[in-house]
């Protein structure tokens, strides 16, 4: 079995491409505006709505958690979305991967 080599950005668009990967960008992306919305609207200062995306997005923004982040409700904003996009990728390469063993391995290769 050879591999063909890809480049760096046809990998990620092929990951991308994927709709499990996609659902959960959205997914992600929704959770994010909705914890925003939510933080923005709350004036005592006291959400916990951004709890909701970062579990969304484990186990990546544990390790996220760990840098130092500026000071603000606004800070957990790009991270977040770094986080879902890294992880979407991941399910994306997954999906690509497993579709094409089992592709493979059936024999109707196309």
């Amino acid at each position: 079995m050879t591999a063909e080599r890809r480049s760096l950005p046809h990998t990620l668009r092929r990951a991308l491409t994927s709709v499990p990967a996609l659902v959960y960008l959205a997914v992600c992306v929704g959770l994010t505006v909705w914890a925003a919305v939510v933080t923005a609207g709350d004036s005592t200062g006291e959400s916990m709505a951004g709890v909701i995306p970062m579990l969304a997005t484990l186990p990546l923004s544990l390790a996220v958690l760990a840098l130092p982040l500026p000071e603000g409700p606004w800070a957990f904003l790009l991270p977040l979305l770094v986080c879902a996009l890294v992880n979407a990728v991941f399910i994306g390469w997954c999906v690509r991967t497993l579709t094409e063993r089992s592709v493979s391995r059936s024999g109707n290769r196309a």
